[in-house]
C-alpha cells in the first residue's frame, strides 16, 4: 500500500475506535453495566420525601439501591434517563402499576409493585425527584 492509503486507513480505524467509545460511554444506561452512582442527598428533604424514603427503602431498595443509586440487579433511579423530562412521574406510576419491559438497561424486567399505594407512590416519586434535584438531574 501507498503511504497516503496507510495514513487514511489509520485515520478511519482510530475514528471508529473514537466514535465505538462515544457511543459505549453515551450509552453505558442501555448496558446495564454502569457501578452504582455516589448520590449526593439534599440539605434536607421535604416531610413527603422522607416518607417516601421510609417506603423507598422497605420496597425499592433491594433493587435500585439506597438513594436510588442503583444495585447490580437494578437501575439508579438518580440518572439523566429518569429525569423529568424522559420519564415523567406518570413513568413511575406505570412501572409500579404494570411493571416495565426491560429499554434501557440490561437488568430485566421490572415486576408490578402491587403492595404501594398510590399515597405511598407519591411520598417516593418525591423522594426520587428530590434526590434528582440535588444531583443535578431537572
Amino acid at each position: 500500500m501507498k503511504k497516503g492509503k496507510i495514513a487514511l486507513l489509520a485515520f478511519i480505524l482510530a475514528a471508529v475506535a473514537l466514535a465505538a467509545l462515544l457511543v459505549r460511554n453515551g450509552t453505558e444506561a442501555s448496558t446495564g453495566q454502569a457501578a452504582p452512582a455516589a448520590v449526593a442527598l439534599p440539605a434536607a428533604f421535604s416531610d413527603q420525601a422522607k416518607m417516601g424514603e421510609r417506603v423507598f427503602n422497605a420496597v425499592c431498595a433491594a433493587c435500585h439501591g439506597a438513594a436510588a443509586a442503583g444495585t447490580d440487579v437494578g437501575p439508579p433511579l438518580v440518572h439523566r434517563i429518569y429525569e423529568p423530562s424522559h420519564h415523567g412521574d406518570h413513568a413511575f406510576e406505570m412501572a409500579v402499576a404494570n411493571g416495565v419491559r426491560a429499554h434501557h438497561w440490561t437488568f430485566g424486567d421490572m415486576p408490578p409493585q402491587p403492595a404501594l399505594t398510590r399515597a405511598d407512590l407519591n411520598t417516593v416519586i418525591a423522594y426520587i425527584r428530590e434526590l434528582q434535584r440535588a444531583n443535578g438531574i431537572e
